[in-house]
């Protein structure tokens, strides 16, 4: 009978409290709690995110382990997002793995929240076939935009990144301008399908290198729609499908220009995609038409493990654990927490 290493993962980077247990690379159970709160701010409040997450940890863990059909005491680790995030939130969940792990007399295991996006492609149901090493990745989300060289599990370069907005803030901040509720990437993506991509267009950013740049496109969407607005008051309503379809398309070249240059520039052609906004249908069809176009080999996760969720920090927690990487209980949180 083989021996179970179960490991309890723990996600509280922003305002969803997660809990996962893994065993290997196979996800026993995956409990997200959102804080639908936020919704009427149009943005995360940091105070709010880290009430309820000490609202929602514990029967978040309590769910995750019932789920998983186990208890505390066949648990052989904790695993808990460190950093990046919001300091508040990121608080939460560690001083409660540091609690449990400490109670339980088990090992801890810090995880790096980014890291974790990407290696979410090696749990065992998250696509049909894993990468092999080294691969690129495009990791986009709220917070973050980048392109990711992994040379192994622990061993990652950023070869570019956003050098002021990321792709999820323009998404949100486009849909703040055409009166879209939070969070508005899923709305805009929802809205494009039956839009013009090429009605309408908007400033490209000029950025060396492969970083990237979103503030001078979210300033160009503003003045346009001002302009535009002062002509015809009804303007956003009469062309709002167009309009997302073309802000979403234009925020897609930029991504998919740079991920063709990094893989021109290192010769690497497998590319991932990892983060909350990968889970944009116009961001996953055009990494699968650089199959075809570009030779590309792409890896896409489900759905379930691009957004925050425990089960990525989870993948990370066992490979740490299998390679005996443990935390000491005085390990900070930190809110900026680079690759």
């Amino acid at each position: 009978m083989s021996v179970k290493n179960y490991i309890l993962a723990i996600e509280s980077s922003c305002d969803d409290t997660g809990a996962a247990i893994i065993d290997g690379n196979k996800i026993l159970s995956n409990v997200v709690a959102s804080q639908k709160i936020h919704e009427i701010y149009g943005g995360v409040v940091p105070e709010l995110a880290s009430r309820a997450h000490q609202q929602n940890i514990v029967p978040v863990v309590d769910q995750a382990l019932k789920q998983a059909n186990i208890t505390k005491k066949d648990l052989k680790a904790i695993a808990y997002t460190r950093g990046p995030g919001l300091m508040g939130s990121l608080l939460v969940g560690g001083s409660f793995a540091k609690s449990f792990s400490q109670s339980l007399k088990i090992p801890l295991i810090e995880v790096n929240h980014m890291q974790a996006h990407i290696l979410a492609n090696f749990i065992e149901d998250a696509n049909d076939e894993k990468p092999t090493f080294p691969f690129l990745c495009l990791t986009v989300s709220g917070g973050h935009t980048q392109i990711v060289k992994i040379n192994n599990y622990f061993d990652m370069e950023i070869l570019g990144e956003t050098i002021d907005d990321a792709a999820g803030e323009a998404f949100d901040k486009a849909g703040k301008i055409l009166n879209l509720p939070y969070p508005a990437g899923p709305i805009i993506d929802q809205k494009s399908k039956i839009g013009d991509p090429k009605k309408f267009t908007f400033a490209k950013p000029k950025v060396d290198g492969l970083n990237f740049s979103f503030s001078g496109f979210k300033t160009s969407i503003l003045y346009f729609i001002q302009k535009e607005v002062k002509n015809n008051p009804n303007f956003i309503e009469e062309n709002i499908d167009d309009l997302c379809a073309s802000i979403q398309h234009s925020i897609v070249n930029i991504l998919m220009d740079k991920v063709k240059k990094a893989t021109e520039e290192t010769g690497i052609n497998q590319i991932a995609i990892a983060g909350g906004v990968s889970a944009n249908s116009e961001i996953r069809q055009r990494l699968k038409d650089g199959e075809t176009a570009y030779g590309w080999k792409t890896f896409i996760p489900k759905f379930a493990y691009t957004t925050d969720n425990a089960a990525m920090i989870a993948m990370v927690g066992t490979l740490k654990y299998e390679h005996k990487i443990f935390t000491e209980n005085t390990a900070k949180s930190v809110a900026k927490y680079h690759i």
